[in-house]
């Protein structure tokens, strides 16, 4: 008789992380261990609801007779997420600290401290995985594609990658909801999470404003340069930012942060072509199984891609080529208009048909013209 499978389950509380548990429950060669990563503070920061949700987790784990351990990595989350996020936000860049989450909390100090003891890792993400006819393991997308979580993933490395099972890839979101009514779940009803995981609660100004003070300055029309009124410091705002400005007679858009100035320039109307852009420059590529394109990205005319510079269900069309010098940096030339092009921010990367992510680079400065 052949020894069964063990699995860590990473569990949230949440609606996505239980339905992971009830199919996998199905499945008696599998042994299922559940855990619950806790990287609130002690002093409530970014505490993420996490007794509220312990005690969910706990009633999945009592439901389908699992051990349900607690894992805590608070320091490791503040010396590496939170460090990066503010120190991005002090830079004037925009962070993402989820796709860091994921990276170096959910699938690096778990995965060496305790998923490594297990044969695989599930989680609740809406990704799947592709093994090619060579036998590796690519990142492939979710088929619901206003769930697809792949941009959030597109950080982790192949190592990681190998060891990752995602449960709910091939379903859509309707399927889960209807699973885990149909299982009478305890958190059948409970909402998806929103905004930033590593804050939980708190009001992400709130939680800036605490780390980083205020810095008075002018926010000015960018094609006037006339004042239109002030802002607390550059690091509340991001490029593409329309919420938040406190300007009458808009829709105002954020186009451009002068950071030595410390100087917002926006733009108005929907249709500004000051919040537009077509070219990303990427810094810091990075290939979660390989690099898929080798020397073809050294051509002029480039390779063909689809990419997200944020996320959302669209996968964009375009082109990418690596440039010519030593620094092993990408241009992505779009084939349509992007909205908000952030610096800081990270482009995910995807063949033409976008069933695969390749990975992901940064965001940097150039890709912004005015």
């Amino acid at each position: 008789m052949s020894a069964r499978k063990s699995i860590a389950v990473l569990v949230s509380g949440g609606v996505d992380s239980a339905v992971v548990v009830h199919q996998l429950a199905q499945d008696k060669s599998l042994d299922l261990h559940l855990f619950y990563i806790r990287i609130g503070m002690d002093n409530g920061e970014g505490d993420c609801s996490a007794e509220e949700d312990i005690e969910m987790c706990s009633l999945i784990a009592r439901r389908y007779g699992l051990p349900l351990e607690v894992v805590p990595l608070h320091q490791e989350y503040w010396d590496n997420v939170m460090a990066y996020a503010l120190r991005t936000v002090r830079e004037g860049l925009t962070p993402n600290p989820d796709i860091m989450c994921n990276s170096m909390i959910k699938f690096g100090y778990f995965e060496e401290r305790v998923g490594r003891e297990f044969d695989l890792t599930a989680t609740g993400h809406y990704a799947t995985t592709i093994i090619d006819a060579e036998g590796r393991k690519w990142l492939g997308t979710a088929v619901d594609p206003v769930k697809d979580q792949t941009d959030f993933l597109a950080r982790i490395s192949r190592r990681q990658l190998e060891h990752l099972i995602f449960p709910l890839g091939a379903m859509p979101k309707s399927d889960v909801r209807r699973i885990a009514a149909e299982a009478k779940l305890p958190n059948a009803l409970r909402r998806d999470s929103q905004g930033i995981c590593f804050l939980g609660k708190i009001n992400y100004n709130d939680f800036i404003r605490r780390h980083l003070g205020e810095r008075p300055g002018p926010i000015v029309e960018i094609e006037t340069g006339r004042k239109l009124g002030e802002h607390r410091g550059f690091w509340f705002h991001t490029i593409g930012q329309r919420k938040g400005l406190g300007l009458s007679g808009g829709p105002w858009f954020v186009v451009r942060k002068d950071v030595d100035e410390n100087v917002i320039y926006v733009s108005r109307g929907y249709d500004t072509e000051k919040q537009y852009g077509k070219t990303l420059h990427l810094a810091e590529m990075h290939f979660i199984t390989e690099d898929p394109w080798g020397t073809a990205a050294d051509s002029p005319e480039g390779v063909r891609l689809t990419f997200k510079n944020r996320h959302s269900p669209e996968f964009l069309p375009g082109t990418i080529r690596r440039l010519p010098d030593a620094r092993g940096e990408y241009v992505i030339e779009s084939d349509v208009k992007v909205q908000g092009i952030a610096p800081g921010q990270f482009a995910a990367v995807y063949d033409p048909e976008h069933r695969v992510c390749y990975g992901s680079g940064i965001i940097s400065g150039g890709a912004i013209s005015l």
